[in-house]
């Protein structure tokens, strides 16, 4: 039973490496989904060539967050697979085998249902970001000094999906001004770049988009999905955009 233990111990140290490399990675200003992939693919050992890849290996930060997982990923895979085998190696009764058959299942069944919990996710996001903030320097040098960042904002690209809210729509009519988000750029998915675009781009399932907002927008922008709950969050992070101008405006009121 110390062995299955010790295969959940590495599951549970896995997915919290996993998670904090993606986060950290987003603080480079790589999108959510895109930061979670390559986490996953350098800890499990696969390796995909995709844009994303080149991104990733060409920037300084997030080269040595791949190098620290691809190490990490190595030294869990081993211990995961000593484990598995030494739980139902050798001579055993029918009986406690069965149960440790059971053990296992249902606890990688937990852990999958915690990993797949969205108030999980949200929560032990909101406590991983406070620490990197805390103990890391992760806000990216040539972002900070050249674009002057601070606070709660923060550059990222973000992939439209074809169940996305923006998919499929014009600048012009999600109005994402009015959230406090700019979109500084759409990289169309045959490779083409729109620098500054107006408001009549259509933006299409596989666009790249550069934006710039505060930081919990961005992440709402990210997960919200088509129907009328996505058009209702939009109009909730439109009064909440409201609410952080005025509170601007109290600190440097305009004459």
């Amino acid at each position: 039973m110390l062995a299955v233990l010790s295969l959940f111990l590495v599951l549970i140290l896995s997915l919290l490496i996993s998670r904090i490399a993606t986060i950290a990675m987003t603080y480079t200003g790589l999108s959510r989904e895109a930061a979670r992939f390559q986490a996953r693919s350098a800890l499990t050992g696969s390796g995909f060539t995709t844009a994303e890849s080149e991104k990733v290996v060409t920037h300084p930060v997030r080269r040595r967050i791949i190098l620290l997982l691809m190490l990490l990923g190595n030294a869990g895979i081993i211990t995961a697979v000593s484990s598995l085998i030494l739980a139902f190696v050798g001579k055993q009764e029918a009986a406690g085998l069965t149960a440790r058959v059971i053990v296992l299942i249902s606890g990688i069944a937990l852990l999958w249902a915690l990993s797949s919990s969205s108030l999980v996710d949200r929560y032990l996001s909101m406590v991983i970001e406070r620490a990197l903030k805390k103990y890391s320097r992760l806000e990216i040098k040539d972002y900070v000094n050249l674009l002057h960042l601070a606070g709660d904002y923060r550059i990222t690209e973000m992939q439209v999906q074809e169940d996305d809210w923006i998919a499929d729509k014009k600048l012009k009519d999600i109005r994402l001004w009015d959230e406090g988000v700019l979109v500084l750029g759409v990289e169309r998915s045959e490779g083409a770049f729109l620098g500054a675009p107006k408001g009549n781009t259509l933006l299409k399932a596989g666009d790249n988009l550069v934006l710039y907002g505060h930081i919990s927008v961005l992440d709402m922008i990210d997960d919200r999905q088509q129907g009328r709950k996505g058009e209702f969050e939009h109009l909730k992070a439109i009064r909440e955009q409201k609410k952080r101008l005025q509170k601007e405006s109290e600190i440097d009121p305009v004459e």
